[in-house]
């Protein structure tokens, strides 16, 4: 998941910035997943160099490489999907760990924010609050590294309130008049 994340805003990546970038992930292991995110085409080859007698290919995602696909949203187990959601939140769990990790941290300065935000939306209204995160989000994430720039990583989790029996048969009696 680490690796794809280095690719999500559009960039290319050789293996070497990879391992630097991921300096937690042994070389060896970093090919092998590489290898294993071509095969399955979630990665691509954009270019080979040639340095010093031997190939080093530049890697990016592929077309949705770093997306779920809505095979995996809709045609899959529960289990499946708790898998996935695993994935995802172990990723940020290591993330969270390297920061903290540091002789030197400062949670408040460096703008740590972890909340939680309960909003009752119809289906238009919350399409109409995604499209208003995303824009500015997407503007950032083709930020260049440049002097000043720190790479943050900015990770949304969005989960509806389950429909319980009871809630359901309250939307029910509610769309056809009944009191409940």
């Amino acid at each position: 998941m680490r690796i794809i994340q280095a690719f999500i805003a559009g960039q290319k990546r050789t293996t070497q910035q990879l391992v630097k970038q991921l300096a937690d992930v042994p070389q060896a292991t970093m090919y092998r997943h590489l290898n294993k995110l071509l095969k399955a085409g979630i990665l691509e080859v954009a270019e080979e160099n040639k340095i010093r007698g031997t190939y080093e290919k530049v890697y990016f995602l592929a077309q949705g490489g770093g997306d779920v696909s809505p095979e995996d949203l809709t045609e899959k187990s529960a289990t499946h999907h708790m898998e996935l959601f695993l994935k995802f939140t172990a990723s940020l769990i290591g993330d969270f760990s390297a920061y903290v990790r540091q002789e030197h941290y400062h949670m408040l300065k460096d703008g740590i924010s972890f909340r939680q935000l309960h909003a009752y939306l119809s289906d238009d209204e919350y399409s109409h609050l995604l499209q208003e995160i995303r824009e500015p989000l997407q503007r950032a994430a083709n930020n260049e590294p440049a002097e000043g720039r720190r790479r943050r990583i900015i990770s949304t989790i969005v989960i509806p309130e389950a429909i319980s029996n009871s809630n359901s048969q309250k939307k029910e009696d509610d769309e056809n008049g009944h009191a409940g």
